[in-house]
């Protein structure tokens, strides 16, 4: 399964970012082969508008089952769910403690966005 973290850094240990549509990077951990891959949210890190679209679109094309963030606004929210990945909310310091989190069964599934769009 992959699962996509919301993170500023390249790595594990690299702080979850709280932020979804305007990460800078999105850390796609695969829990079958226990690697990861980096993809880059430049694009996004500045939009004007429409971030939070373009990330959940460009997660969604990862094939992540679920996301791993601080937060998720609503439009990104709508497109993600749409998508059938699962959205997660952590105030993890780390991608690997917020991974620990999901592997323990910590997290709890959001039903909603948790902020406004444009927070």
């Amino acid at each position: 399964m992959k699962i996509a973290f919301t993170t500023s850094g390249n790595s594990l240990d690299a702080p979850l970012d709280s932020r979804f549509g305007r990460a800078r990077n999105f850390l796609i951990y695969d829990t079958d082969t226990k690697s990861f891959a980096i993809l880059d949210n430049a694009q996004n890190l500045n939009a004007a508008q429409g971030a939070g679209i373009q990330a959940a679109e460009t997660v969604a094309r990862t094939g992540a089952q679920c996301l791993i963030s601080g937060h998720c606004g609503p439009k990104a929210f709508r497109v993600l769910a749409a998508a059938g990945i699962k959205i997660y909310n952590s105030d993890a310091a780390t991608v690997a403690e917020a991974l620990q989190q999901y592997l323990d069964g910590k997290l709890v599934e959001a039903r909603n966005a948790d902020v406004d769009g444009h927070w």
